[in-house]
């Protein structure tokens, strides 16, 4: 090989071959792994079918794995001819697996052109697709195999080519491969090579190896984690690392046989259930010694709860009202149409010592067990009784029930907005979330808003004795979520929606202030604290990386990793950029959002643009475990906009509240300025070359853009609301999500809001070419929003596409469903913000409706 050809290898070896052109596309280096093989030693000159014997067929089948270990395989480059090749091997046979990777940053169709003398067969991504038996006595153009090659934009195909040179052969092996498309004129780039880095991708969000759940004992010196590695749709492993947290050391590992492992409330031990003749029964595990012990036999059968001295278990009986008999059901409640809405919770406890297993409570109404006291004496449980008629259409009450004398406190009576309640350590306070309109408003900090959004989660402090009520985060932008109320440093932790991430912050009772915890990641799904102690865990997220687990010391502020299982994935990534980018409103609002780039970003080029928003009350988060995250459409060389507009949680009750009674006001126009900003600021991005997109009330808010201005080039809606009351009378929850989203507001008391907010009263506006998608059998936003704006638009002769998932409900849960589902949406863009409509075009030909 001349100089120049070995510096052109070197070249594409590190970077990876680029085509460009229309005519073939010679692919010149390979990673290459070989081994030899020998015929089996034969008895008979026939197989068992009585046909000859193929000694080349029988080599052929050597088993040999065609996706690649790097560091096990070598890397060839073609000679200036584009053929790679191989000696004849003198004494027996040699099987030669030639690798590389191909990508299309457009959708492309053609085929692999392999040209060889030698007997080959063909793999794309592991799976068999082509063959070549026949052997020829020299190396030219007569011996050609083809493989047809599909390829969606950005997908990393891995091809194997499986070789076989024998003694015998009259020709030396030879292969050289091109790849040609089937139309000339694709503006598509191809990148091929060894080891191109690969793109974020929806299977890069399911498949892999992630932490999903960590749990550290009463004490803190051991700590259980949870992983799950899908390899494939049908093949998967769950299995957890008991380790020592001061050493970091494993003590063992457990797999399905034990994956309710949990830890005693007190005692340093593991606990978990086996089905017995009767009922379960309890066996424990002691970490220092790992000696397995049964606790407790015959215990009932059910999920339960510990009491905090491991005394007793609590049990959640449910029984459900009768309905009518017959094909003609009466319907007394707005619930009755939900499945499971006649089931009526209650609680009883099983003392381990006597078996005995008595109801607590009992009635028509349902109750809930809050929280147990730490010397187990006293428990904290609500009820909820219906109230159709006044908005939340509950009324829940608290009480604390002594189980020695059995007396029952009432502490709170008929609160509408009450939510959850916990025991401080010494039981003489209990620390409540709720609404900002609970308790007579004490928490209510809205300022100018009338009605606070229920669902900024606000925290407030019982004087057990007096029953006086303090509201503690009236003054904290986050909504939080009760953790612990830690005896160690009697602090309060709160799991917290924190602007556009997850935060973890503990509250001081004696300083009347809250701290942030310095931890690893935006998004802090999993915080485990040791209940006796101050080491936790915890499980980090961000836009660029996937879960890591930590150690955590509470007294040093300071985090360990302990693990990292998707890193090695990622590293074969190419991932792109995440930046904040926030702009202010004319009235001084600082309107949160962040910012993703191309993995190939160049600011030379002009990039389309999208831009997601929830537009509702939950702030989207900074993590790229979720089928919308920023990285998905970033990795198909879309700049990406995420924009958290007013009404979402966590930047405050005021702007929260701003969600209420609103269905699109002052959201859309921020949506719609910070995008025009976002361009201004940013002049690689094309402004003609905008798309959008949104689910649930995200889908709502594209549906409604598109009725105020055709900033937008495409508009993605998946199950979106078309019609705010239809949503409302038909949704199983429409009503009750309205009685936050539209606050004291009906379609008799204010039709304006019902229907100049919605699209279907606004389709006429509509110029954008929209995708609509959504579940035949979606009970949260039923399908006949999409189907009410599909029809209008049809009507209107606008351009409209309407995509059904068959027997999927909000969320599309089945994965080959989803894939589908995704590939549309990424067609869609490409059909009008790339200018290819050649994907869109091969998922759904067009058909001629007569």
């Amino acid at each position: 090989m001349d100089m120049k050809n070995v510096l052109l290898c070197l070249s594409v070896m590190l970077w990876g071959g680029i085509s460009q052109v229309y005519s073939e596309d010679v692919i010149s280096v390979f990673r290459t792994f070989k081994t030899p093989v020998r015929v089996p030693v034969l008895n008979d000159t026939v197989d068992v079918k009585n046909k000859k014997i193929d000694e080349a067929a029988i080599l052929m089948k050597t088993q040999v794995p065609v996706l690649f270990d790097r560091e096990c395989a070598d890397t060839i480059c073609a000679d200036t001819s584009g053929f790679v090749s191989f000696p004849i091997p003198e004494k027996t046979g040699m099987l030669y697996l030639l690798n590389f990777n191909i990508r299309s940053d457009r959708f492309l169709q053609g085929k692999l052109k392999f040209t060889t003398p030698s007997r080959i067969e063909v793999y794309v991504n592991g799976e068999k697709k082509s063959e070549k038996t026949a052997i020829q006595d020299k190396r030219d153009d007569s011996g050609v195999c083809e493989t047809a090659l599909r390829m969606e934009p950005e997908v990393t195909y891995e091809i194997t080519v499986k070789l076989l040179s024998r003694p015998e052969d009259k020709s030396a092996s030879a292969l050289k491969t091109a790849f040609v498309k089937e139309k000339k004129d694709s503006s598509a780039q191809v990148v091929w090579g060894p080891s191109i880095q690969k793109r974020y991708l929806l299977p890069n969000t399911v498949f892999g190896n992630r932490v999903t759940n960590v749990s550290i004992s009463p004490s803190g010196k051991y700590l259980l984690t949870f992983y799950r590695d899908y390899h494939s749709l049908d093949r998967s492993e769950s299995y957890i690392i008991l380790s020592e947290t001061e050493t970091g050391d494993t003590i063992a590992r457990f797999d399905t046989g034990k994956s309710g492992l949990a830890w005693m409330p007190r005692s340093e031990k593991l606990y978990y259930t086996v089905t017995a003749a009767v009922g379960r029964n309890i066996r424990t595990i002691n970490p220092a010694t790992m000696e397995d012990c049964l606790l407790a036999e015959s215990i009932p059968d059910g999920s339960f709860s510990w009491s905090p001295d491991e005394t007793a278990l609590f049990y959640f009986p449910n029984e459900e009202i009768p309905s009518d008999a017959g094909p003609l059901k009466r319907i007394n409640h707005p619930d009755d149409r939900v499945p499971g809405s006649k089931n009526r919770w209650f609680i009883s406890r099983y003392d381990l010592l006597t078996r005995v297993n008595e109801r607590l409570t009992s009635g028509t109404q349902s109750t809930s067990l809050m929280d147990v006291s730490r010397d187990g004496k006293w428990v904290l449980f609500s009820s909820s009784k219906r109230l159709i008629t006044q908005r939340p259409f509950r009324l829940g009450s608290l009480y604390c029930m002594n189980l020695e004398t059995w007396v029952v406190d009432t502490l709170i009576k008929e609160e509408p907005f009450l939510g959850d309640a916990h025991f401080s350590p010494d039981g003489t306070q209990i620390v409540l979330t709720a609404s900002p309109e609970a308790f007579n408003k004490i928490g209510k900090n809205c300022g100018k808003e009338p009605i606070a959004n229920d669902y900024d989660k606000q925290a407030f402090i019982m004087n057990r004795s007096t029953k006086e009520i303090t509201p503690i985060t009236r003054d904290f932008a986050p909504s939080v979520n009760f953790l612990q109320w830690n005896s160690q440093d009697e602090c309060i932790y709160f799991s917290t929606a924190d602007e556009d991430c997850r935060h973890i912050y503990r509250y001081h009772p004696h300083k009347k202030s809250f701290e942030l915890l310095p931890l690893n990641g935006d998004v802090i799904t999993r915080f485990s604290l040791a209940s006796e102690g101050l080491q936790a865990s915890y499980i980090g997220i961000s836009a660029s990386s996937s879960t890591q687990s930590y150690l955590y010391d509470v007294k040093k502020k300071r985090s360990e990793l302990l693990s990292s299982p998707m890193k090695e994935t990622l590293d074969e990534i190419a991932l792109g950029e995440v930046e904040e980018w926030s702009f202010q409103t004319a009235d001084g609002t600082r309107i949160k959002g962040f910012k993703c780039l191309p993995p190939d970003f160049d600011s030379n080029k002009k990039y389309p643009l999208i831009v997601y928003y929830y537009g509702g009350t939950t702030p989207t988060e900074r993590s790229m475990e979720n089928t919308y995250a920023a990285q998905l459409f970033a990795s198909r060389n879309y700049v990406v906009y995420v924009i958290n507009p007013s009404g979402t949680i966590g930047f405050g009750q005021e702007f929260s509240a701003r969600h209420v009674n609103a269905w699109g006001k002052r959201t859309a126009d921020e949506i719609i300025e910070g995008t025009r900003r976002f361009c201004e600021a940013h002049p690689f991005v094309d402004s003609t070359r905008i798309g959008c997109l949104g689910a649930s009330y995200g889908g709502f808010m594209t549906q409604y853009l598109q009725t105020k201005t055709k900033l937008f080039a495409a508009a993605v809606s998946h199950a979106g609301i078309s019609n705010v009351t239809s949503y409302w009378g038909e949704g199983y929850w429409g009503y009750s999500y309205n009685s936050v989203a539209a606050a004291e507001s009906q379609p008799w008391n204010n039709p304006d809001l019902y229907t100049r907010q919605g699209s279907l009263f606004n389709a006429d506006k509509i110029t954008t070419p929209l995708l609509l998608l959504h579940g035949t059998v979606d009970t949260n936003v039923p399908i006949g929003e999409s189907i009410q704006l599909y029809n209008a638009l049809k009507l209107l002769g606008r351009t409209v596409e309407f995509i059904q998932v068959e027997g999927e409900n909000h969320y599309i849960a089945d994965y080959p469903k989803r894939l589908l589902w995704q590939n549309s949406i990424m067609a869609w863009f490409a059909r009008w913000l790339q200018g290819d409509d050649s994907w869109w075009n091969d998922l759904y030909p067009e058909r001629v409706n007569k």
